[in-house]
């Protein structure tokens, strides 16, 4: 994904500690508002419990009692609005008193499982705050504040305290906060209503009141010492103060200095983001001295948990000293810093940040990392991938890894492509382009990280010179061949318009040569994502096929099974299915056998003869098998050739969502998804065993989004081993066209088709360029076809 604005908060949890003393003790009534308090103050706000790193699971508001007397807090409560925010019906309810120099606790809700559980809290809720900034008040009543600002003279509120980026506070604000860090009250039986000089930031300490010495005096550092040689910050949670460098590029929320007088150590970077939250006063090109907080901001916040984080300066004081030249960008590529060439990391198990050995020379993660906050350049950028809805276009410099015959870069099973960088367009626009291309001159940014990937964020729009890639066109089959093709037609509904079905009936009829039979992939109900209940789809084939005579093409007709109401996947209401088309005026013919349903699995019998047939056609493929649980069940169908039988069954396997990113915290990256793919793969595969058993020369055909690698294990399941092997056509290819989709630059093989052995010495097979390298597609996958000829089983 692409920010627009940095994320720079959370919406976390609330939480709140006391001590009671028994009821009907005397008590002390509220303060006018706005004083400052005599009896019960704030003394701790912690908002990133539960949180990546975060040392308690939930969020917490501290108080104390600096009165002679208890105070009943009943009917009190504390309030919370984000940092610029003015709904105030986030809150907390105390009940109970808390005694003189009593400590009262109150938890709100956690944003994750990290970390140990408070002290048992007196109160509870479920508010959320943020880890970085918000507002806090502590008011004598039950009614939410409704002041946007100026809220703690608010009537009834007894204390208040702004932190972080807060446009609310009492005089100033206090420290910006972490999932690591809380404020605490400096000396916590004072209050002089200034929430920055009273508050430091320091590590969470619930229920246990402690006098923070003043501010210590900043340490003198280089920006190459706050970044280290690492992932995370030395100096992290320390004021660093004397950190020179020139301003190399700013944002709405800060900007980017950088070091001209570099130590001789690659692996530190000489760049750093100083986080202003605003829009920041300075100017490219201003020598600065800046004081500030170390932080390690993770992009994302509590969703962003398998993000790496970047390393920047909070409540930073910022000293305007003259103006310097920018340093020449640290060029990535030939001539300057080259990038490993296959590994993104192979020394950590686990937490990146925190295992493992710092290498950029041999990681590409740390590579990247050594370079953090840096101007940086790459001469003549070759784009591996088109640009995405995002704006982000991935790149590499010359020379990079094994390259397709079309420009883009391959993945491989020990080869992640660490060269890979991805434009971004938080700075500027970034321009349409597509895998092939190339970017004119040295194309200039700042290194960042977001959204599980490095970015190189440019200052000015690249140029981009044509490679010259074109789409692809296959060849129509012999007369003796039939074309099967699998094609994803990415969430087809009615509502997608004249455009999306002219554009794919395009496709069948030049690009693909009219196939036979189509395994269709991601067809959706007759409504679309509308959450009706419907689940025919004849409405969005019916479009389909008039739409393939209307581009000049034949007639088809399709098959396929309703799935049941929201259980197979996809986008919710959406109702996603797989279903075939085939010709009606070629020697392709359906065997229509009824029986078939949602949930009904169809079988492998035989005739009179001993041959196979299967007992539904269209069937599903063991529906009630758990693999199959919120995924499109497959279907097969029975065809005949020329009078030859033919099984094709079309699938469309789990997703990889939920799988670690390649360049996240967890290395190496655990792929949640794939197990369940193995489950899919090995359903399939002892349906086709069932045909074999029947037929070992029967002619079978696999295919569809596998949503898995052609050196995947899944892969493997599918194609078996013996004489009943399937042939994997993808593994056919040479590798340098072995993929039919690319993601964030990686050309990649996820749909595939599989045929039997006997299918193979009279075929040819063609994955047809069209769409995935392309910034305007109609489908973010590329087809493929296969042209086989299928023959009696006595033959083989």
């Amino acid at each position: 994904m692409s920010a627009q604005i940095r994320p720079r908060r959370r919406l976390g949890a609330l939480v709140i500690t006391s001590t009671l003393i028994a009821s009907g003790a005397a008590v002390v009534s509220a303060v006018p508002a706005g004083a400052a308090s005599t009896s019960v103050v704030i003394t701790e706000v912690y908002g990133g419990g539960g949180n990546s790193g975060a040392p308690y699971t939930n969020d917490f508001v501290e108080l104390t009692n600096n009165s002679s007397a208890p105070v009943d807090l009943t009917g009190w409560t504390i309030q919370y609005a984000s940092a610029a925010g003015t709904s105030w019906t986030n809150k907390i309810t105390l009940t109970g008193s808390i005694a003189p120099g009593g400590v009262y606790l109150a938890q709100g809700a956690s944003g994750g499982a990290n970390g140990q559980p408070l002290p048992t809290p007196d109160a509870t809720g479920s508010v959320n705050m943020s880890a970085a900034s918000g507002k806090v008040a502590l008011v004598s009543s039950t009614t939410s504040l409704s002041c946007a600002t100026g809220c703690a003279t608010a009537p009834g509120v007894i204390d208040f305290v702004g932190y972080g980026a807060a446009n609310d506070f009492e005089t100033s604000a206090a420290p910006g906060t972490s999932n690591t860090t809380s404020d605490t009250r400096k000396v916590p039986t004072t209050d002089a209503d200034n929430n920055g000089t009273e508050f430091a930031e320091g590590a969470p300490t619930p229920k246990a009141l402690t006098s923070t010495p003043p501010d210590p005096d900043p340490i003198d550092a280089k920006i190459h010492d706050v970044q280290g040689a690492a992932h995370l910050s030395p100096l992290a949670g320390k004021v660093v103060g004397n950190v020179t460098g020139v301003v190399i590029a700013k944002s709405g929320n800060g900007f980017w200095f950088q070091d001209p007088q570099p130590d001789d150590n690659p692996a530190t970077s000489e760049g750093l983001f100083v986080f202003t939250s605003s829009a920041p006063t300075v100017s490219v090109g201003d020598a600065v001295t800046v004081q500030g907080t170390v932080a390690e901001f993770r992009p994302g916040g509590a969703g962003g948990v398998t993000n790496l984080t970047t390393t920047e300066l909070t409540q930073a004081k910022i000293t305007v000293t003259g103006t310097a030249a920018v340093p020449a960008p640290t060029i990535v590529g030939p001539g300057g810093r080259v990038p490993p060439s296959t590994v993104i990391d192979n020394d950590s198990s686990g937490d990146v940040e925190t295992t493992g050995t710092f290498d950029p020379a041999q990681d590409g993660l740390d590579f990247w990392e050594s370079l953090e906050g840096m101007w940086t350049g790459i001469n003549k950028p070759e784009v591996t991938g088109p640009t995405s809805s995002f704006r982000e276009l991935s790149v590499v410099p010359a020379g990079a890894g094994v390259r397709t015959v079309r420009g883009g870069i391959v993945l491989q099973k020990t080869d992640s492509n660490p060269e890979r960088i991805l434009l971004d367009d938080l700075l500027v626009p970034i321009p349409d382009a597509k895998t092939g291309d190339k970017l004119a001159g040295t194309v200039a940014g700042v290194v960042d990280y977001a959204f599980g990937n490095f970015k190189l964020l440019p200052t000015t729009t690249p140029t981009v010179i044509d490679g010259g890639v074109k789409r692809e066109a296959t060849k129509a089959s012999s007369l003796l061949q039939v074309s099967v093709a699998t094609f994803n037609v990415e969430n087809l509904d009615p509502s997608d318009g004249d455009a999306k079905f002219d554009g794919l009936a395009q496709a069948v009829v030049k690009n693909l040569a009219a196939p036979d039979i189509i395994g269709l992939e991601e067809v959706q109900d007759n409504d679309g994502a509308t959450n009706s209940g419907t689940t025919a789809a004849n409405v969005t084939l019916d479009l389909l096929t008039a739409a393939i005579v209307k581009a000049g093409g034949p007639k088809y007709a399709y098959r396929q099974i309703d799935p049941v109401n929201n259980a197979e996947g996809g986008e919710p209401g959406g109702n996603i299915r797989v279903a075939f088309l085939y010709r009606t005026d070629k020697p392709v013919k359906f065997v229509d056998r009824a029986g078939g349903g949602s949930a009904v699995a169809t079988t492998v019998t035989t005739d009179r003869f001993g041959r196979p047939h299967l007992s539904a056609s269209p069937g599903r493929v063991d529906p009630a098998n758990p693999a199959w649980a919120a995924t499109r069940v497959p279907l097969a169908g029975e065809f005949t050739w020329l009078g030859q039988s033919l099984f094709v069954v079309v699938n469309h396997f789990s997703s990889k969502g939920g799988d670690n990113p390649l360049w996240g915290r967890t290395q190496p990256p655990v792929q949640s998804s794939a197990p369940k793919r193995h489950e899919q793969a090995q359903a399939v595969r002892s349906f086709v065993d069932g045909i074999f058993a029947k037929d070992k020369g029967a002619n079978v055909i696999v295919l569809g989004d596998l949503n898995d690698f052609d050196f995947s294990e899944t892969t493997d399941i599918l194609v078996g081993s013996g004489k009943t092997a399937l042939i994997d056509m993808p593994r056919t290819l040479p590798l340098k066209e072995r993929y039919s989709y690319v993601f964030e630059g990686n050309s990649q093989i996820l749909d595939q088709i599989l045929i039997s052995k006997n299918l193979q010495p009279a075929s040819t097979y063609d994955v047809v360029h069209m769409n995935a390298e392309f910034p305007d597609q109609i489908s973010d996958h590329d087809p493929q076809v296969v042209r086989v000829i299928p023959l009696p089983s006595w033959i083989h």
